[in-house]
């Protein structure tokens, strides 16, 4: 052999190692109950679902995959139809995860990576709380709770989970990849913590990328949770121009509401003058936001052939989330760009979100929702 040949020989057993080595992470399991049914590997990646790879369960319902390890902290998924296991990967971890196909989601044991572990606790506190914010959703659909009392449970235990995940999740160990999964948990489709508007709620997404971009600067989630931030911050910092006196809500008429709908028209609320108007203050980032508009759905559905108006104002800062949500609503949809620092939210002391009112027939102010025991029996007298 000659000495020329011996070398490329070497050099190309080298390379093909190097091809064979590459630096992946393990997922292994038993799914047990799931004889043919396909399990999806998939990346949840920043942008959304991406599929990696799939295999057919056989009969003793084992399975296994293996990915290039990220470059930082990333989530994937295991995906058996409609249920899901979330975990985490940061390194070359070997993942071991056993489970039953009907309780798939939720009595999974998995071994190998401790943010994963955490992953699956705060998977079932999630679960917990849709549970009880769809069980208060039926009792306001069945009239065992009046809309007031709906609004305030439902504010209650949105807020117990917040403090719960903040304390023992986030701010416990704002490094770890657990704690940047908390940050964006949802319930009926919304972000639990609001990164935009709420500032002990940015404080939890600042934590976060802090820690997040002191190990891993150039990665896309440390920069994409920085600019997250950042809007917050600027979304939240109060004007510094000297702040004038307010002037209070005459019990015996309204202070006009002048903004522009989804279509750049004017909409006064001094316009509806001849209808009784039920006047929302909201924000369709919020997590109790589609629970509020189904409230309001069935209302407006009863009542506005009757004169019902809804005349619902947005302290959305993203225009286009706020015109994307309001799309199919049938009511009169305007949105303030200065968010919860608009003269409409000083002026009627809006001091939470959803908060509403009540304007008679006269366009006069009638009552607020702290002092309404019934919304429906209220509206029903006043038309």
């Amino acid at each position: 052999m000659k000495k020329s040949d011996f070398y490329f020989i070497i050099l190309f057993a080298l390379c093909l190692f190097s091809c064979n080595s590459e630096q992946k992470f393990n997922v292994t399991g038993t799914v047990a109950d799931s004889e043919g049914r396909t399990i999806y590997l998939e990346a949840s990646s920043i942008e959304g679902i991406v599929p990696l790879d799939s295999m057919k369960l056989k009969k003793d319902g084992t399975f296994k995959f293996s990915y290039k390890r990220p470059e930082s902290p990333e989530f994937y998924r295991l995906r058996i139809e409609d249920k899901v296991i979330n975990f985490s990967v940061d390194s070359t971890e070997s993942i071991e995860i056993t489970a039953l196909y009907r309780d798939f989601p939720v009595s999974y044991v998995i071994a190998g990576s401790e943010n994963s572990a955490k992953i699956k606790e705060l998977s079932l506190l999630q679960i917990a709380l849709q549970k009880k914010v769809d069980a208060l959703v039926e009792a306001s659909e069945k009239g065992r709770i009046n809309a007031g009392a709906f609004e305030d449970s439902l504010r209650s235990v949105i807020q117990s989970y917040k403090d719960t995940v903040r304390i023992n999740y986030i701010f416990a160990a704002p490094n770890k990849a657990f704690a940047y999964y908390a940050l964006f948990q949802e319930v009926n489709g919304f972000m639990i913590f609001d990164p935009f508007s709420n500032k002990d709620d940015i404080k939890c997404f600042a934590a976060v990328a802090t820690s997040l971009n002191n190990f891993y600067p150039h990665a896309d989630r440390s920069k994409n949770l920085y600019n997250m931030v950042i809007k917050g911050m600027k979304n939240t910092r109060m004007p510094k121009q000297k702040t004038m006196e307010v002037p209070q809500i005459n019990e015996s008429g309204i202070i006009d509401i002048d903004l522009k709908d989804m279509r750049g028209v004017d909409r006064k609320l001094s316009d509806l003058k001849g209808k009784v108007v039920l006047l929302d203050f909201t924000a369709y980032q919020t997590a109790v936001s589609v629970s509020h508009n189904f409230m309001l759905r069935e209302l407006y559905d009863k009542y506005a052939s009757q004169g019902l108006e809804i005349y619902q104002v947005s302290f959305d800062t993203d225009e286009h989330f706020w015109k994307t949500s309001a799309d199919n609503l049938p009511w009169i949809c305007v949105r303030d760009p200065n968010g919860v620092y608009s003269s409409a939210a000083a002026v009627y002391n809006v001091q939470k979100l959803p908060t509403y009112f009540l304007v008679n027939r006269n366009n006069e102010l009638s009552a607020r929702d702290e002092n309404i025991k019934n919304l429906e029996e209220t509206i029903k007298k006043m038309l």
